[in-house]
């Protein structure tokens, strides 16, 4: 048991942490919180100089407000080099990067690493999951590595 919850807090820890950049209302409700478009930002934690920016669709509402009801499946995710790039360690080929609730429960919205070595690009995958069927609804971005190799694990 200790180890299934030292492994759970280490995969917590490899994931990125969202800075909330803004929010823009999209449909106006009278009493309770309009619906809005959220844009969110993180850095790559696996790799220095990358940051992700993530809008995603929240339901406004008594239902959204008090977290009752699901956010739609629509996202996009757009990633870019913002610094020197630096590899801490080498990458998987396929790494969650960023997980957040897009519900009260069992709904998340999901970031993926993927690395396409052939043309050494990093390729982030943006989609939703949900306990019993996700959404086929994804967005997807690249980041190109020139000057040095991306390093595989």
């Amino acid at each position: 048991m200790i180890r299934s919850f030292a492994a759970a807090l280490l995969l917590f820890a490899a994931t990125a942490h969202a800075e909330e950049i803004g929010k823009v209302s999209t449909t106006f409700h009278l009493l309770s919180p309009n619906d809005k478009v959220l844009v969110e930002a993180f850095d790559d934690p696996s790799v220095q100089g990358v940051a992700c920016y993530v809008s995603r669709a929240q339901t406004g509402g008594y239902g959204g407000a008090l977290g009752l009801v699901k956010d739609p499946s629509r996202f996009s995710v757009a990633c870019r080099q913002v610094g020197d790039l630096a590899f801490g360690k080498p990458l998987p080929r396929e790494e969650e990067v960023f997980k957040e609730s897009a519900s009260f429960i069992f709904k998340h919205v999901r970031v993926v690493r993927l690395v396409d070595p052939k043309r050494n690009t990093l390729v982030y995958l943006t989609y939703s999951d949900k306990l019993v069927d996700g959404s086929p609804d994804n967005a997807v971005t690249a980041v190109p590595v020139s000057g040095q190799r991306i390093p595989l694990k």
